[in-house]
């Protein structure tokens, strides 16, 4: 995966800050489904240590209401672009409110 691939998914998830805050409008909103790790990550790893992550993301956990998910892309041992909870290692698709998915390019 090159750098601007990761760049451009980052700016799609809102990871690149610019200079200013910026408060995210409903439409930027992330609607997160639960996805089972067995479909997500192949050979499971309980800690997905197996699976490089690319930073937190301003979405918090639905099931541990406290902890930021963290972008994992597809790469040798993951199928599918996810957000990750350290947490609880639960994974998460993302789409926006009018069904656009979030994570693909």
């Amino acid at each position: 995966m090159t750098e601007r691939t990761i760049e451009m998914v980052a700016h799609t998830t809102g990871l690149i800050k610019t200079g200013r805050r910026h408060h995210a409008a409903n439409e930027d909103q992330l609607i997160l489904s639960e996805l089972n790790r067995v479909d997500v990550v192949d050979n499971l790893d309980p800690s997905h240590e197996n699976a490089a992550t690319f930073g937190a993301v301003r979405e918090t956990c639905p099931k541990c209401l406290h902890t930021h998910l963290r972008l994992v892309l597809r790469q040798h041992t993951v199928r599918v672009a996810h957000l990750f909870c350290v947490s609880c290692a639960s994974c998460f698709d993302a789409s926006y409110a009018n069904g656009m998915p979030a994570l693909s390019i």
